[in-house]
């Protein structure tokens, strides 16, 4: 009877619900693994909390740390936590569904609709085709990438070691999670030109999304037609802030002793490219970012709330929904009816959770960004930096992590999380989501 009364309150659960169950099932049993002695090397110890920090921030690929992940835990803690990015990057329900396919289980309409939440899409049909070339483009493009970076490391170190170091920063790279086994992240790299772009193009297909990747396999059979209005959205703003990153970074930065300073002007460029790519969702650095110029840090903190592309391994409010409000405020100002992006109408219902999704962002992370300064003695900048990296899942700091008190560590955590799942589906997870059918006379009221 216990066990019919409990999946009777499981079904009753929103697919929201459900998806936010599962991370939280994921993250606990991850902090529990990550504490014991095997994870940990020899005269190490860490807390409860900072291990289900680190756990959160792999399985929300984030890549914000209060340890020094290489030097605290041993390679069994690596691979645990090369797992929960990997999670974390096709999604705790996405990989549920993996194994329900591969013991012959069918799918129910509910388990659809999870897929559909977690991966941001707007239909839960053709599940099966959908999981089969996600494993495939998710494999081809990990393991290409590790083989590249174990080259690149086998410069530097011993073949094994080389190997191991490609297989972790390729799926870190890829799932956008920003996790290194080096101290000082990628900086000891940030004149090897194969690492660096590797590394670089590894997030931006990660940050695009499977939609758009998929998509991309067009191009060569000339059908560019095909292309969904989401992937031709997707890489057209990414491009631009690609583009447009790293004339800003290098602008910003050029003369800076503390980043690009001392480089030629071809590594400058390099470097620059890597933080515009890594800006937005992956958290990797190739320079220290503790005194970057406050220009620099301003355009950080629009670069990382943006974020990454919808059904993609990375945050933020994403690529699409920026666009539509870029065009959506144009389409204002030339008094157009509706809002129109490669001769397409949008959706009004669209440009109004665009909307939603942006208010609720600013405003979630002005609270946090509130609570922190008034219990933190740290610089404003480096707090609003911190806030908006967790919430963007970016994890690029400032420095500030590991000496965050207990308070504004879990809420770090909190952010993490919210940023992750998106601000939405939690949103929407703890209010009731019938649609009103009362309808109020209209009235007119001044703004601007």
């Amino acid at each position: 009877m216990k066990k019919l009364s409990l999946l009777k309150k499981w079904d009753s659960l929103s697919p929201y619900r459900k998806l936010i169950f599962g991370f939280l099932v994921a993250i606990f049993i991850g902090t529990i693994f990550l504490k014991l002695p095997f994870s940990l090397k020899e005269n190490q110890s860490i807390t409860i909390l900072d291990s289900l920090f680190t756990i959160v921030s792999a399985i929300c690929v984030t890549g914000l740390s209060v340890v020094d992940v290489s030097q605290v835990f041993t390679p069994i803690g690596h691979l645990i936590i090369l797992f929960f990015i990997q999670l974390g990057g096709l999604g705790v329900m996405t990989v549920s569904i993996m194994i329900f396919l591969l013991i012959g289980k069918k799918m129910s309409f509910e388990t659809r609709e999870l897929l559909k939440e977690e991966r941001n899409s707007d239909s839960n049909g053709g599940v099966t085709k959908f999981i089969k070339h996600l494993l495939l483009t998710v494999s081809l493009i990990e393991i290409s990438g590790a083989i590249v970076l174990a080259y690149g490391f086998s410069r530097y170190f011993s073949i094994k070691r080389a190997i191991f170091y490609g297989l972790f920063h390729s799926v870190s790279a890829f799932c956008n999670a920003g996790f290194s086994l080096f101290t000082n992240n990628l900086e000891n790299f940030k004149y090897d030109k194969l690492i660096s772009l590797t590394v670089s193009f590894l997030i931006i297909l990660g940050g695009l999304g499977f939609i758009t990747i998929n998509s991309l396999f067009i191009i060569k059979r000339k059908k560019m037609k095909n292309f969904s209005l989401t992937s031709k959205f997707a890489l057209l703003i990414t491009f631009f802030l690609l583009i447009f990153g790293t004339i800003l970074f290098l602008l910003f930065e050029y003369n800076n002793s503390s980043t690009l300073k001392n480089m030629n002007f071809l590594d400058k460029i390099l470097n620059s490219f890597f933080q515009s790519v890594t800006l937005r969702t992956a958290g990797f650095n190739t320079v220290p970012l503790e005194n970057i110029r406050p220009a620099t840090v301003f355009i950080s903190y629009i670069f990382m709330f943006i974020g990454a592309s919808p059904g993609s391994t990375g945050g933020g409010i994403k690529t699409t929904t920026f666009g539509i409000l870029i065009f959506y405020a144009l389409g204002v100002l030339k008094r157009k009816e509706y809002v129109e992006v490669f001769k397409r109408r949008i959706d009004w219902e669209l440009i109004n959770k665009a909307l939603a999704i942006v208010v609720i962002s600013i405003f979630y992370i002005a609270v946090i960004i509130t609570i922190i300064l008034s219990i933190e003695s740290f610089s404003t900048d480096k707090v609003i930096y911190e806030v908006i990296s967790a919430f963007s899942t970016t994890g690029l700091s400032m420095g500030i992590t590991a000496s965050l008190g207990i308070i504004s560590k879990f809420l770090v955590i909190v952010t993490m999380f919210i940023g992750r799942l998106g601000p939405m589906t939690v949103a929407l997870a703890f209010t009731n989501n019938k649609k009103s059918l009362v309808k109020y006379p209209k009235e007119d009221i001044l703004i601007g």
